[in-house]
């Protein structure tokens, strides 16, 4: 459902109309970059945009804290389901990342745990060189913070995720995040709270659900016009085509 809710919030942000993705128009004038996307989800959005999906450990790569300078200003819209909150502190640092990458009117669509708490809990605050040992039945994370304190967290949690278990540094407040993600640049920030049964999406709490953070009023170029003109063109002709043929049998 948190993929669901995804592409509804990008629906929304983009067209204004609740769109499933196989109804999305096709235009390529759009780019946008996954951060670690389901495979069925980012292959449906390259089909419809100039999209790539990226991983942090493996290629194609994109680390959301330190992208490369030249991908700065690129994109139309970032999504990111389950990503933020195992990012290695301080976490701030991310959220200023994706605003760069961002063009003027560009979108951060993403899914994060979150709570109704007053302060986000930072499991590891210090976390610098870091590793795992199994001690009898339990993992434990041992970490040398960059004073040099040797550090260990007994039972540290792990995320099942696209490229294996990634470890949970964090679970953030509501507010916490806000004022995260306003700090970072970005003009706005949205959580889509509201059901929507025809797709599926009916949240069984008021916490943890979508968002978008908006780096300034959504627009679309001539470029991208036209190809929606175009498409629009093509399947109205395709449209009466396919009535002519029937109304040539009857």
């Amino acid at each position: 459902m948190r993929v669901r809710g995804l592409l509804y919030v990008l629906s929304m942000e983009m067209f204004g109309v609740a769109m499933i993705l196989p109804d999305f128009p096709q235009l390529k004038s759009i780019r946008g970059v996954g951060t670690s996307d389901i495979t069925a989800c980012a292959i449906r959005l390259a089909g419809k945009f100039d999209y790539r999906n990226t991983f942090y450990d493996r290629e194609p790569r994109l680390d959301i804290v330190n992208p490369p300078a030249e991908e700065s200003g690129r994109y139309h819209f970032i999504t990111s389901s389950e990503v933020f909150e195992h990012v290695l502190p301080p976490v701030e640092r991310a959220f200023e990342c994706a605003y760069e990458l961002l063009g003027p009117s560009g979108l951060l669509v993403l899914t994060v745990p979150y709570s109704i708490e007053t302060s986000t809990a930072e499991h590891y605050p210090d976390l610098h060189e870091f590793g795992f040992a199994e001690v009898g039945s339990h993992v434990v994370l041992v970490n040398r913070t960059r004073s040099g304190e040797l550090q260990v967290f007994e039972n540290p949690v792990f995320h099942l995720g696209v490229g294996g278990k990634a470890l949970e540094a964090r679970e953030f407040s509501e507010r916490d995040l806000r004022q995260a993600i306003l700090a970072a640049g970005f003009s706005s920030m949205q959580i889509y709270a509201e059901n929507y049964p025809p797709f599926g999406i009916v949240h069984s709490e008021s916490w943890s659900l979508p968002m978008v953070a908006r780096k300034g009023e959504w627009q679309f170029k001539a470029d991208t016009i036209r190809e929606m003109a175009s498409e629009w063109r093509d399947a109205k002709v395709a449209l009466w085509t396919r009535l002519g043929r029937k109304l040539r049998v009857y």
